[in-house]
């Protein structure tokens, strides 16, 4: 059984990161962990792609869109490929799209709204760096515990 992030606020409040209430759940798994692993993005999907084209197990793909509402990050083809590709969830500071089909994929997806229009590839960002969105660091190597209470961050991996 998975961590709920209310026992682990509960139990080791001094330890973890909590990210403000700012995300919408949109996949079809609601409770989801694993080591951060990150992309700073800004309305280009270009190195979402190339990440979750790789092996994903016991990992979350973070992905700092800077809370852009002007297109999505993300769409049910992405989605889909995270799954297959093992990952735990994503967690997108900005928007999705095919939100009705995400909802039927086994994978954790949390953003801030959805937007109908894909983005631009140009293969602009950063991947592999610390970014900070909803009040909360995110440090590629370290954990994020994610359900429909919240998402937070702990520096290392809790039993």
């Amino acid at each position: 059984m998975a961590l709920k992030t209310a026992d682990i606020c509960d139990s080791c409040p001094e330890k973890i990161n909590i990210a403000q209430p700012i995300f919408r759940d949109f996949g079809g798994k609601l409770t989801f962990s694993g080591k951060i692993i990150t992309i700073m993005c800004l309305n280009d999907n270009s190195l979402v792609r190339d990440a979750l084209e790789s092996e994903g197990s016991n990992s979350v793909l973070v992905v700092d869109g800077n809370a852009s509402i002007e297109c999505a990050l993300l769409g049910d083809q992405l989605a889909e490929l995270a799954y297959k590709n093992h990952w735990e969830g994503i967690i997108i500071n900005g928007c999705i799209r095919d939100a009705t089909m995400i909802a039927k994929i086994n994978i954790g997806v949390k953003a801030i709204a959805t937007h109908p229009l894909k983005s631009i590839k140009k293969g602009a960002g950063e991947k592999n760096i610390s970014v900070n969105f909803a009040g909360a660091d995110f440090i590629p190597g370290e954990y994020l515990y994610a359900d429909v209470d919240g998402v937070i961050v702990t520096p290392s991996q809790l039993s």
